[in-house]
């Protein structure tokens, strides 16, 4: 059977469907990634310089080429330009861009313009304004550009995604002007088995409906949030100044506590002027809700719970009003004080509450929406990894072919460089060999003197080694002899204490001879007199000194000297009787 030849496609179509699946790939794969990443991304981040590179090529697509006196002009600052007629709050990032001192060319500001709309999440906003207006995009675009068919507005519809992503790039500083645009193919293939099947291409379209409605929901949720939160921060503004002047006024109450008792009948007349005050906050509350439903016609639901949420409120506000007025007393002068005070706080509590509830509520959706889109997202990937193979595929052929045309361009370019620098190297390498030379032979003088050196550097540390090692001995010599003399003096002192003790015991042998001297002669004058006497007192004094020994100096013993002394004192008292 002979094949059926495939019926040929309108190739600008076939390009609007690459850029359309690539612009799905590069902004699905930075939101994932920038959640996942969990901080601000910069201006390095891959998937971001990626996704810039995508949209690039995606207002480039069909853009007319407009014919100058020097060289022909096709850039996307053109289009861009004209986001400033149509959307007036776009002003500013123009008139920023056109302020940057680095940017030259229209390329560079083009790309300075998309990073400033990516940071202030209105890129999807200023897009939508240029699709809406065709008839000025046709001045700029062929009519079967992306920008002019529905892929564009798809396109426009995914961007709304971006508004979750929080960036901080430095356009100052980066050289935008030459920076190459190039698709990297890699960060989106994976290699699975090809299925293909014409129902998953249904329920994908489906899908993708579903997602874009979704989208448009979290990003109307996303202004609202927005005019919510300044709402709020202004009442907190005046809700701090309020709760300064309630807890003065908490003060006074707690002194006041005594006299609740009798002033239950006057709380009566305070409930009666509460009520009526919170029937004015419910008509201000009435004209409020129907000023919303004129300027957000698709949030009547909101609204109703709002309402809800008040009278719930109001009736929790009778309740604690009830609980107070019977701890609050009142006395004149306070009474105004606390009047006014109450209006103002109660307001303004009542109306952050419900907004802080309504926020709370719209963040509880946006979580679930974007659950639902996770949920689809994942069906998504395997019917998109089928339909995006096919294409890839494709891609890659016809990469391929250009890039090997363009290699043989390269190729032949590269031969005719080669030749004219292997002249210019050859020159080269002889002058350098010259110089070489040259530096070998004023190297090698230089190795003969370092030789020399050495030689003498090591006979000059043999003789400090030597010169160490005597030192080392008579260090030595001297450590020993000190050790000796160390011991000497310990002996020389205790020698010299040894003579101390002596010469005490000396001067008091001493003391006592000349105390036996002093005493024999009294007695010798006393006892002249009678020669008996004397006799006997000589036998005695020679009986005396034969026991006691000779004198001290004439080789006589220090403990028989003693010994005679204390042997007269005893035998004095019996010479006295002798007498």
């Amino acid at each position: 059977m002979p094949r059926r030849t495939p019926a040929t496609k309108d190739p600008t179509a076939v390009e609007r469907a690459n850029l359309l699946n690539m612009a799905k790939l590069s902004i699905k794969g930075l939101i994932e990634s920038a959640l996942s990443f969990g901080r601000t991304l910069d201006s390095d981040y891959p998937p971001l310089q990626q996704f810039f590179v995508v949209m690039e090529h995606c207002l480039k697509h069909g853009l007319k080429v407009r014919k100058s006196f020097l060289s022909y002009n096709k850039t996307i600052w053109g289009p861009l330009e004209l986001v400033e007629k149509l959307y007036p709050e776009a002003e500013e990032i123009g008139a920023s861009v056109r302020d940057l001192p680095g940017l030259k060319t229209p390329l560079g500001r083009a790309r300075a313009w998309l990073r400033l709309a990516l940071m202030q999440k209105k890129m999807a906003d200023y897009l939508r304004c240029l699709i809406i207006q065709r008839d000025l995009l046709s001045e700029f675009y062929e009519y079967h550009a992306l920008m002019m068919e529905e892929e564009g507005a798809v396109i426009v519809g995914l961007l709304v995604g971006l508004n979750v992503i929080d960036a901080n790039l430095c356009v100052k500083g980066e050289d935008l002007d030459s920076q190459v645009g190039v698709i990297d193919f890699s960060m989106y293939l994976k290699n699975e088995e090809d299925i293909g099947n014409k129902e998953r291409n249904v329920q994908i379209a489906a899908i993708l409906d579903q997602k874009n409605y979704v989208e448009e929901l979290n990003r109307q949720l996303n202004s609202t949030v927005s005019s919510l939160h300044s709402r709020v921060d202004s009442l907190e503004k005046s809700n701090t100044k309020l709760i300064e002047e309630l807890a003065i006024a908490k003060n006074n109450i707690i002194k006041l506590q005594e006299e609740n008792h009798q002033l239950r009948s006057e709380n009566k007349l305070i409930l009666m002027k509460t009520q009526q005050h919170l029937e004015v906050t419910k008509v201000d509350v009435e004209t409020e809700l129907q000023t919303y439903k004129h300027s957000r016609q698709g949030l009547d639901e909101m609204y109703n719970e709002a309402r809800r949420q008040l009278r719930d409120e109001s009736q929790l506000r009778q309740d604690v009003e009830n609980e107070l007025a019977v701890q609050v007393s009142m006395k004149h002068e306070i009474e105004l004080a606390m009047k006014l005070l109450e209006k103002d706080i109660h307001e303004k509590q009542d109306t952050l509450i419900g907004l802080r509830q309504q926020l709370e509520e719209v963040k509880a959706i946006n979580i679930e929406m974007y659950q639902k889109l996770q949920g689809s997202e994942a069906d998504l990937k395997e019917k998109n990894e089928i339909t995006a193979r096919l294409e890839e595929k494709t891609n890659k052929i016809t990469a391929a072919m250009r890039q090997l045309e363009q290699r043989l361009q390269q190729a032949e370019k590269a031969q005719m460089d080669t030749e004219d620098e292997d002249k210019k190297y050859l020159q080269e390498c002889q002058s350098k060999f010259d110089g070489l030379q040259k530096q070998i032979s004023q190297k090698e003088k230089q190795l003969v003197q370092l030789e020399t050196d050495l030689k003498i550097e090591k006979e000059w540390r043999q003789t400090l080694q030597e010169d160490l090692q005597k030192e080392k001995d008579t260090l030595s010599h001297l450590r020993n002899e000190t050790q000796q003399i160390i011991s000497l003096k310990k002996e020389f002192l205790h020698l010299q204490d040894e003579n101390h003790q002596l010469k005490k015991i000396y001067h008091e042998q001493e003391q006592a001879l000349q105390e036996l001297g002093n005493k024999l002669s009294e007695k010798f004058k006393e006892h002249q007199k009678g020669t008996s006497l004397a006799v006997q007192w000589l036998r005695l004094c020679a009986s005396n000194a034969g026991d006691a020994g000779t004198i001290p100096g004439q080789g006589t013993k220090i403990p028989h000297a003693m010994s005679g002394a204390a042997k007269k004192r005893q035998r004095a008292p019996k010479d006295q009787n002798l007498k």
